[in-house]
């Protein structure tokens, strides 16, 4: 099993580890959560949006998520000290580069959205120092409908983006395919909903019977349900392409390791267990705070495992 298990990791074609794929989970929960808060902010939530447990919980995981999955990125390039050079010195023909360019302004946005939710809290805790805060804050709120929906669109465009990072392998088959963003913008708002989920009611203490948790359930079914579709349709036209993409459709799920770590993995524990538990159990168990961490727990990890097969399983058939 050892063996297996080694082997699965590491063989001959692998050009990016399990590293990048928890870079890829992290920026991809970063942006779901971060589209969902939008929308809950605008449409569900009633009051002071700042209050909310779920509000919070994106105000820390969509920076979180960003910033650590890019010190994972640096400090596992050979040259991490040289990391630098890429956030200054563009160039338009490179995804990685272009994906550089789009974590800057994400970032930069997301920050000044967090800022015009709890500005008042901010300017409470400066109490009257750095009065040029005040002042910036101001500028800000006067434009907090375009900086938001702007910050929607940077997210979608993330979301998606990671799928795309993974198509410029061309010599892979099966990562080279034009599904694939599809699959990561629905996987990231599957991550998105339940860490928002998690920690607005676990951590957060949102009530589990408020609008905005009841909008994130109601939300997320129909989600990872698509996503199922999404990596049906994903296979199904690799298998019909023929040549070295039906090869590596048969080597991703046919059987071995990685078809194992997919069908018991992804699917089983991922996605319908997730799902059954939430069709048969009654709603007040729904609204239990354990049921509730098990559920996220699961999707979280689903698609942490999703990520990774993709990469690895993705790797395995070349042109």
């Amino acid at each position: 099993m050892s063996t297996t298990f080694a082997d699965a990791f590491y063989f001959d074609s692998l050009v990016w580890d399990w590293i990048i794929a928890v870079y890829l989970f992290l920026a991809g929960m970063s942006a779901g959560a971060v589209m969902i808060a939008i929308y809950l902010k605008r449409k569900v939530i009633e009051g002071y949006p700042a209050s909310n447990g779920i509000i919070k919980a994106t105000a820390i995981l969509a920076p979180f998520g960003i910033i650590v999955g890019l010190l994972i990125l640096v400090f596992h390039l050979t040259k991490p000290w040289s990391f630098w050079k890429i956030m200054i010195f563009y160039n338009p023909t490179s995804v990685m580069s272009m994906g550089v360019v789009l974590f800057q302004v994400y970032m930069v946005v997301l920050f000044a959205w967090i800022a015009i939710i709890y500005k008042n809290e901010l300017l409470d805790l400066l109490g009257g120092k750095l009065p040029i805060v005040g002042k910036v804050l101001k500028v800000l709120d006067r434009f907090e409908n375009s900086i938001e929906l702007f910050l929607g669109f940077l997210a979608l465009v993330l979301a998606a983006y990671t799928g795309f990072l993974l198509s410029a392998l061309q010599t892979y088959p099966m990562l080279n395919n034009p599904v694939l963003p599809i699959l990561f913008l629905f996987s990231s708002l599957s991550s998105g909903a339940a860490a928002c989920l998690l920690f607005g009611v676990v951590f957060f203490k949102e009530s589990a019977k408020s609008a905005s948790v009841s909008w994130v359930h109601k939300f997320e079914r129909p989600v990872v349900m698509f996503e199922l579709f999404v990596i049906f349709a994903f296979f199904t036209g690799l298998y019909f392409g023929g040549g070295q993409s039906q090869v590596a459709a048969v080597a991703a799920v046919g059987g071995g390791f990685w078809a194992s770590w997919f069908w018991y993995g992804v699917i089983g524990m991922g996605m319908l267990v997730p799902l059954g538990l939430n069709a048969v159990s009654p709603s007040g168990v729904k609204h239990n705070k354990a049921f509730i961490m098990l559920v996220t727990t699961l999707s979280l990890i689903g698609v942490l495992m999703l990520r990774t097969f993709v990469l690895y399983a993705g790797q395995m058939t070349t042109l």
